[in-house]
């Protein structure tokens, strides 16, 4: 695909602290940098900090924070306000695109891809889709909307959708639960910013293991949500601890009411809960939170782990946790292997995951199946250093450059507008 087609991202999440949620600003912020620096002009529409500019050229990337007005009275974040700021989004958004950068590119006989994400964008889609039908330009432009998770899929007019936009989402697994809606979406998976694939300090992994000394480190990183099977995490920390393999959980959850149910399932069975809030930034943070943890079975981060704090911790614990009941793909598990870490993933969306080669695969919700799996790994240690590398191969082969090149591309060639067929 030639590099004068102008790339488009509509999302929600972005790449500013306050529009950092999640698994969406992963995967938005590594796309759009990985399209700019494969020599295209590309564009994020996403809902951004009041404070920072409204528009911010980096480059070929440039920034656009939508909905500002909005978000200087919701300070809580992306998700702070979120009706008033889609409905703002819909109605604003597609005409300012087509007028203020749109018009102008495809007039001059260019072609454009716009990569919508999420059900917060849908209506924007068709909005857009109008405009471009109204302006005669629809030919030029191929429209794509991608599904992370299942999030609002009550609220989306599929027949409308799939009228408007080719339909994809992240895994095979999220394609079956997408067909009985009347969709057969193609498979586009998540990949990985280069950042990610930054191996961590190895002073700063060797600090963290002295600091929570010979203890099994085990940590789960994901939002306070039944659909994660926290309290498999809780059952597991229980049996290893009257199994006397003296475990310690570093937990990371997120804002949810659950993690209070969490929390006392985990004291109820016997273990004991600290939770903490880090004073210092970064690696420095981290260590201050496993500081003095002898006596304790399950500590409860409250502050935010940054992406050098996330890399030691995934390296230095002896297993991630990142398996759950429901799971569309599961970033966690990639970044895990991307920095040698020991995965321990479900078998829903982790198409990347192979059972006892690049990581550890559950299929129950019995403890017993983690601990049967961990203590052979642990048995040999030559099996679990092949694993720690074989996991880093493929995550390696998940780089957002790697599949713009083998994935994305390739399917927009396929799927890219040919206005001389058209006028055919």
């Amino acid at each position: 695909m030639e590099a004068s087609v102008q790339f488009h991202v509509l999302s929600f999440e972005g790449p500013d602290p306050y529009s950092y949620a999640g698994g969406l600003a992963s995967r938005v912020t590594g796309l759009t940098e990985a399209l700019a620096a494969a020599g295209f002009e590309t564009h994020l529409w996403f809902i951004g900090d009041p404070a920072l500019p409204g528009h911010e050229r980096r480059g070929r990337l440039v920034l656009h924070r939508w909905c500002q007005w909005i978000s200087r009275y919701h300070a809580a974040g992306v998700y702070d306000g979120e009706e008033g700021k889609r409905a703002d989004y819909t109605a604003s958004l597609p005409p300012f695109l087509w007028r203020e950068v749109l018009a102008a590119h495809l007039q001059r006989g260019g072609r454009a891809v716009v990569l919508a994400e999420e059900w917060h964008t849908v209506e924007a889609v068709l909005h857009l889709d109008a405009l471009l039908h109204e302006q005669g330009c629809r030919p030029q432009v191929a429209v794509l909307w991608n599904a992370n998770n299942t999030f609002g899929f009550e609220r989306i007019d599929w027949r409308r959708l799939a009228a408007a936009a080719t339909i994809t989402t992240v895994s095979r697994y999220m394609k079956h639960l997408m067909r009985p809606l009347g969709v057969d979406p193609l498979v586009i998976p998540n990949g990985l910013a280069s950042a990610a694939l930054r191996l961590p300090r190895r002073e700063a992994v060797l600090a963290f293991r002295s600091q929570v000394g010979n203890r099994v480190v085990l940590s789960k990183v994901a939002r306070w949500d039944p659909e994660k099977h926290w309290l498999l995490a809780v059952a597991i920390v229980a049996e290893l601890k009257r199994q006397g393999w003296r475990p310690l959980l570093v937990a990371r959850g997120g804002v949810e009411p659950y993690g209070a149910e969490v929390l006392a399932a985990a004291r109820d069975a016997g273990l004991r809960v600290v939770e903490r809030s880090a004073t210092h930034p970064g690696v420095g943070g981290l260590l201050q939170l496993v500081a003095e943890t002898e006596d304790v079975d399950v500590l409860s981060v409250r502050s935010h782990l940054d992406p050098d704090s996330r890399r030691v911790l995934f390296q230095g614990s002896d297993a991630v946790l990142a398996n759950s009941r429901h799971e569309p793909f599961g970033l966690v598990g990639l970044e895990t292997m991307a920095v040698g870490g020991v995965a321990c993933t479900g078998c829903t969306g982790e198409d990347y995951a192979q059972p006892g080669r690049n990581a550890l695969v559950l299929e129950t919700a019995d403890p017993v199946e983690f601990l049967e799996l961990f203590a052979a790994l642990r048995a040999n240690p030559r099996q679990e250093q092949a694993l720690r590398r074989a996991g880093r191969r493929t995550a390696l082969q998940y780089a957002w450059p790697t599949l713009l090149r083998g994935v994305l591309l390739p399917r927009l060639r396929l799927l890219a507008p040919h206005p001389e067929r058209a006028a055919a």
